[in-house]
């Protein structure tokens, strides 16, 4: 007797354990250059973040009465912890850690119903909460290369006790929102540490620039939005920088400064949370550079991407409204 199976027939290659993977390869990059200039704080998050990250998986499933090790498996509460943790200072104490994966991961997905049902991006929701609630322990940073031994920075991680104060010091695009009447050419001479902050913060996009351009070989998303948040961030600061450079950043420092890279090609790309369709894609690159731009240059945070994302992914249910293509035949 035939036996006959409902459409389709023809399956992608790419399921979500083989996607997700890939995201992690790609970033390693960028991780081990944020390893290399800030020191063993970024490992803890990511430890840390993870590790909590399945328990609460788990978790959610059993009460939901799902199959735990199915979930798990698919990889995406890993790439969620892993890209929040990349976001947080590397100088986070195991409870800010704690609280930014608690909203990620179950006020961030699992309140809508899990992978899939989530309007926002996990990540960026975790980490915009802690950084309203808590914007003291999230903007605590060391100098390029400055960071603490391993066991200075358990014991931090755990007590917040240490050496910390000795090397803290604000981000290039802090010091550039606060020039104090002063312009950026005098403010790079005057903090030699901010430079070799920058130097740093150019290394790390470099990296997960090279991560993203190969997700894009691999055809993991396409071009569309990440090209769109590039090239409205830098059409906004050539805009507004190029009648005052000593007052206003460069587009350079915008797109090699802060979470620009990681946010162009790890965070927007997130299929559930973004537009949709290629316009879409397009308006909703192009209108998370602008307001990471906007926020960056008259907002009360220095970095932008978390709030300019969220933004967005409210917006993207309209944008697929009016960007959804036309079936084929269909004239009007």
């Amino acid at each position: 007797m035939m036996r006959f199976f409902s459409s389709p027939h023809l399956h992608g290659g790419n399921r979500s354990q083989k996607i997700m993977l890939l995201v992690i390869v790609a970033a390693l990059p960028g991780i081990l250059t944020q390893l290399y200039w800030f020191g063993y704080g970024t490992l803890f998050n990511i430890i840390w973040a993870t590790l909590l990250g399945l328990l609460m998986e788990a978790g959610v499933m059993i009460l939901r009465r799902r199959p735990v090790g199915f979930f798990l498996k698919d990889g995406s509460v890993v790439v969620t912890t892993l890209l929040l943790a990349l976001a947080l200072p590397p100088m986070s104490p195991w409870w800010l850690v704690t609280t930014a994966t608690l909203f990620a991961v179950i006020f961030g997905k699992h309140i809508y119903g899990g992978l899939g049902n989530n309007p926002f991006n996990p990540a960026m929701l975790g980490y915009a909460i802690c950084l309203i609630s808590f914007p003291v322990s999230m903007t605590v940073w060391t100098g390029a290369g400055q960071y603490l031994n391993l066991a200075d920075q358990w014991l931090w991680f755990w007590t917040e006790q240490g050496q910390i104060d000795a090397i803290t010091q604000a981000t290039p695009l802090d010091v550039i929102k606060h020039l104090s009447g002063s312009t950026i050419g005098e403010m790079w001479a005057a903090n030699p540490d901010v430079v070799a902050y920058k130097a740093a913060m150019l290394w790390i996009n470099i990296a997960y620039l090279v991560g993203g351009i190969a997700l894009l070989f691999l055809k993991v998303f396409t071009w569309h939005a990440p090209v769109a948040m590039l090239a409205g961030l830098a059409v906004m600061a050539f805009l507004f920088g190029a009648g005052e450079p000593d007052l206003y950043a460069s587009a350079s420092d915008h797109l090699f400064l802060g979470a620009t890279m990681l946010g162009a090609f790890f965070i927007i790309t997130d299929p559930v949370s973004s537009a949709t369709s290629r316009n879409g894609k397009l308006i909703f690159g192009a209108g998370i550079g602008i307001l990471t731009y906007i926020i960056r240059t008259w907002g009360n945070y220095p970095d932008a991407v978390a709030f300019a994302v969220l933004l967005m992914n409210l917006a993207a249910p309209l944008i697929d409204q009016y960007t959804r293509p036309k079936a084929y035949g269909q004239q009007s």
